[in-house]
């Protein structure tokens, strides 16, 4: 040290460890100015230089650019002012790296083609208001326009998904995956055919309060036999199969009451789509909801008991 207890750029880089290029760039975009000149021209600086250089060095470290950091030696911008901004475009660079992050994932699971890899990450990336309008076109075509006083409002909003602000990674993957549940042809059909049938047999009359469909009041009714391992042909059997037969027979109006086994078995098979119970497996993680019980083995139990005493 000399020139009056001035550093060198070399005495600056022993003591802070960055290079002497590093400082004489730093110097050259005037985030560190010499203090003084030696007589051979040598750039010289003031002993608190070491200090704003760490403090330039913890700035970089945390990915600021160098204008920015100019700006904060200078005092041109507070550390919080700076921080806040930071932050934000910290959270932009998570989401896109976490969408990033969904979509890989999701396809080193299942080996897409480069076509279903491309609507993939379209779907991962759909705005808010996007997101919201697929599936209001979904919903739209399941049941036949939007809710405005439908019975099946309140169905409809039980497949609604609310992808959170901050959502995690299998959140974000759960989202792809329904996403292109709701763009499939066959699953639109699939389900609108079981809400139209759901109508057609509501009773006819003034509004009543919400019933639950067929597939709610199987799940109700045989649960606790498939819980207890009661087969679908014992006669252990026969008092679920008439508590679900003059459940639905009472709540809804099936064709004939000497048809009731076969409309039920219509409904019970076509809510047989594995797709059903995936669909709502991915809305309750989505939503943050519980994980729902899986209806197949339930509609299998009911499908196959129905079956049983029809024929006989």
């Amino acid at each position: 040290m000399d020139g009056g207890n001035l550093y060198s750029i070399g005495e600056l880089a022993q003591r802070t460890g960055l290079t002497v290029k590093t400082i004489r760039f730093y110097s050259d975009r005037g985030i560190v100015t010499p203090a003084d000149r030696s007589h051979a021209g040598y750039r010289r600086y003031a002993p608190e230089t070491v200090a704003r250089l760490a403090f330039v060095r913890t700035l970089r470290e945390l990915g600021l650019g160098l204008d920015v950091i100019r700006r904060v030696v200078d005092q041109e911008l507070t550390l919080g002012e700076v921080a806040a901004e930071h932050v934000s475009a910290l959270d932009v660079q998570i989401r896109i790296l976490r969408l990033r992050r969904a979509v890989l994932t999701a396809a080193a699971r299942r080996e897409p083609t480069p076509k279903e890899m491309e609507l993939m990450h379209r779907l991962a990336t759909l705005s808010q208001a996007e997101r919201r309008h697929l599936i209001d076109d979904f919903l739209d075509t399941v049941f036949d326009g939007p809710p405005n006083g439908s019975p099946l409002a309140a169905a409809r909003r039980s497949m609604t998904p609310e992808l959170p602000d901050n959502p995690t990674d299998e959140q974000v993957r759960a989202w792809v995956e329904l996403a292109e549940l709701s763009l499939d042809p066959d699953f639109r059909a699939s389900e609108r055919r079981l809400a139209d049938e759901h109508i057609t047999c509501l009773p006819a009359g003034p509004p009543t309060p919400p019933r639950p469909d067929v597939f709610a009041i199987a799940r109700d009714l045989v649960a606790p036999a498939v819980a207890s391992g009661i087969n679908p042909d014992s006669s252990q059997a026969d008092s679920v199969v008439a508590a679900l037969t003059a459940r639905c027979a009472r709540l809804y109006r099936p064709p004939h009451d000497t048809e009731l086994y076969r409309w039920l078995l219509h409904r019970l098979e076509a809510a047989g789509d594995p797709r059903r119970d995936q669909y709502f497996q991915l809305l309750a993680l989505i939503n943050g909801w519980p994980p729902p019980e899986r209806l197949a083995p339930l509609i299998d139990w009911s499908v196959t008991a129905l079956r049983l005493r029809a024929a006989g």
